[in-house]
């Protein structure tokens, strides 16, 4: 059955005389205004059980969106469940007030509306909307330090609304970190990172809460740091860290996204080896054994391009947010490399190591041993 289409001045008419005029456009959709009188009914749930929000099925609806689209498929819907007297209001809710017809604006709670406007263009997402958006506002993500890489990762995981932010990290503010660890500032020089990220993340958005944490990464505390959490993001620039925090996340079952940076290359991948036993690498799969140290100088020692730990730290938080919401395909099984210079992405299929001392199948964890030892890097962890 073809669907009557109608003007916003006929709807407007007809509203007067009695007819139901209902915005189908999601919650965040209509806080930018609606047409005066509508009632607000998002498409979904329209669709799901019209009869909750249109008892008679001989009443006069007409449906209205934003452009015209959704209305007209919320009507056919409606036709195919009886309703005998619908129409859609053509050019949506912009042409209603390109026309100067009234609107209003639904009045919400303080927070709600901060809520819908901050997160609007992330909300217009239908794999991410207002049922995602609050997914990331109750998630809780261990950011393990606050340089090169959890500098770009934990902005846009705060920014993307990730509720809880847990950053762990013993380091101060060197003026030597500016060009990379854009967390800080001049002013933040000789500061403690975890306090300059804080500030600077809470002006970002007030709505997510950062809990610094001015430790460094051992075995007596890495269980505790993760306790809680949902996901853990490796801004570490250490092997007997990095290793650590592997061997943990195995043990916990918490997806571990990886990332490192030397030069003008980087790294990412997404290690869950902990969730899938044998269908899933964790890092130890990738490095049985860390490379002897002077195959692997730090920055310090190497350098890095400044802009080099943006691209890798906006790619593990991309991660960390697909594996929040569910989304997507994540890098798990994936290592992702980037030559800057060349400006090429080249992606290595990993496979789980079916002798891995730590995630093989039905073998017991061996206990965390003393990683700066096995890493050739001293003593302590």
């Amino acid at each position: 059955m073809q669907i009557i289409e109608i003007t916003p001045a006929q709807a407007r008419r007809q509203q007067s005389q009695g007819a139901v005029l209902v915005d189908v456009r999601e919650t965040h959709e209509r806080m930018g205004g609606q047409a005066e009188g509508a009632l607000g009914i998002a498409k979904a749930l329209l669709e799901a059980d019209p009869a909750m929000h249109l008892p008679r099925h001989d009443v006069e609806v007409m449906l209205i969106c934003q452009g015209g689209a959704r209305s007209l498929q919320a009507a056919q819907a409606l036709v195919a469940a009886g309703y005998s007297n619908v129409a859609s209001v053509a050019g949506g809710t912009t042409r209603w007030m390109a026309e100067g017809l009234p609107v209003s604006h639904p009045q919400l709670d303080p927070s709600d509306a901060d809520f819908f406007d901050r997160y609007s263009r992330q909300l217009r997402l239908p794999e991410v909307g207002v049922e995602g958006q609050r997914r990331l506002e109750s998630s809780r993500v261990l950011m393990i330090g606050a340089g090169g890489l959890g500098s770009p990762s934990a902005f846009y995981l705060a920014a993307a609304g990730v509720g809880h932010l847990r950053i762990a990290d013993n380091d101060v503010v060197d003026r030597s970190n500016l060009h990379r660890q854009i967390l800080h500032t001049e002013a933040s020089i000789g500061e403690r990172k975890v306090t300059s990220a804080k500030e600077t993340l809470s002006a970002l958005n007030p709505r997510t809460q950062v809990e610094a944490v001015a430790e460094r990464v051992t075995r007596a505390n890495v269980e505790r740091l993760l306790e809680g959490v949902d996901v853990v993001v490796d801004g570490a620039d250490n092997f007997p860290v990095r290793y650590l925090l592997n061997d943990a996340c195995v043990k916990l079952g918490i997806p571990l996204v990886y990332g490192a940076v030397q030069r003008f290359e980087g790294q990412v991948s997404v290690f869950d080896a902990g969730r899938h036993r044998g269908g899933m690498p964790c890092y130890r799969c990738l490095f049985p054994e860390p490379p002897a140290p002077e195959f692997a100088p730090n920055c310090a020692e190497a350098g890095v391009l400044g802009v080099l730990p943006g691209v890798i730290g906006l790619l593990q938080a991309t991660e960390a947010v697909k594996l929040l919401l569910g989304m997507g395909e994540p890098l798990s099984g994936r290592l992702l490399h980037f030559d800057a210079l060349a400006m090429r992405f080249r992606e290595i299929r990993l496979r789980p190591d079916p002798d891995c001392v730590v995630c093989a199948p039905g073998t017991p964890f061996p206990g965390y041993i003393d990683y700066p030892a096995f890493c050739g890097a001293g003593s302590g962890a």
